[in-house]
């Protein structure tokens, strides 16, 4: 075994009705029996309304993995995947860690475990590939979004996971957030449109929330999916979400029109969506 292969994993639990103490004393007894499988547990992530922990580990073997929940409190995981490690980065972030490897959230939530739900939001620049603009004009417009978009990324501690090329993914800790940077956004490209009116930049944002692992095996597959979508369905100047991200906003103060079902490409059922209305929001 001391030769193995070490592959990154993350398992998932359902744990309805735990405590954080419970779900710290179980994690606890993991750290004292994975050394004897060559097992190592890296973080966990914990959203107690949904009784759903996932395990970041370092393993021989998902088999491994289960020997240590066994042996440690006999609590096994539903589901585990194997996961890229630079794709945990973009999507959850580095994450510090409480005493008891619990991440947690930074800044406004005031150092709160990290539940793993995340929201990703992609930009679209509208009338990106339109050759009448020339190519100085089109990168010019490419600068203004990228700029614009990066401020209100940092402002509202969101990661930029990639550029598009014509727009950019990035991901949230929380929804509230992913909605007001989607705000400034559109009120930051709708001042530079006032003071740059020959090519003004107009943007479609798509925005969705989940756990990390849907029923694909695929970290944040599905919701990636969902949000671009959105976007693309988003006229311009508009902001569509999911109605997950409308129902975490609750209480937030942020004003959402519903749209009701719509049919989006690669998605089975329709899905119920709202609009952002932002031109008005605080």
């Amino acid at each position: 075994m001391s030769g193995a292969q070490m592959t990154l994993y993350m398992d998932i639990h359902n744990l309805q009705g735990a405590t954080t103490e419970e779900v710290d004393k179980a994690h606890f007894a993991d750290l004292a029996e994975q050394g004897k499988y060559h097992v190592e547990y890296v973080k966990y992530w914990f959203n107690q309304n949904r009784g759903k922990a996932f395990c970041l580990v370092s393993a021989p073997s998902p088999e491994a993995v289960q020997l240590v929940h066994r042996n440690a409190h006999g609590q096994m995981a539903e589901r585990i995947i194997e996961v890229q490690p630079e794709l945990v980065d973009a999507f959850l972030g580095g994450g510090e860690t409480s005493p008891s490897g619990a991440v947690l959230t930074a800044g406004d939530a005031g150092n709160e475990r990290d539940s793993a739900i995340r929201t990703i939001l992609f930009t679209d620049i509208v009338g990106s590939t339109d050759e009448a603009l020339g190519d100085d004009a089109g990168m010019a417009r490419l600068g203004v979004h990228d700029q614009i978009v990066r401020d209100a990324l940092t402002a509202a501690n969101g990661r930029e996971i990639k550029h598009t090329g014509d727009g950019i993914m990035a991901s949230f800790v929380s929804a509230a957030a992913a909605v007001r940077c989607a705000t400034q956004i559109h009120r930051a490209l709708a001042k530079h449109a006032q003071e740059q009116t020959e090519y003004p930049v107009k943007v479609r944002i798509g925005a969705a929330a989940g756990e990390p692992v849907d029923h694909r095996h695929d970290l944040f597959g599905a919701t990636v999916q969902l949000a671009a979508r959105l976007c693309a369905h988003a006229e311009p100047d508009q902001i569509l979400v999911s109605n997950v991200v409308a129902e975490l906003c609750l209480g937030k103060g942020l004003p959402f029109k519903d749209l009701g079902d719509v049919s989006l490409k690669g998605f089975n059922r329709p899905i119920k969506i709202q609009a952002v209305e932002w031109s008005g929001a605080a």
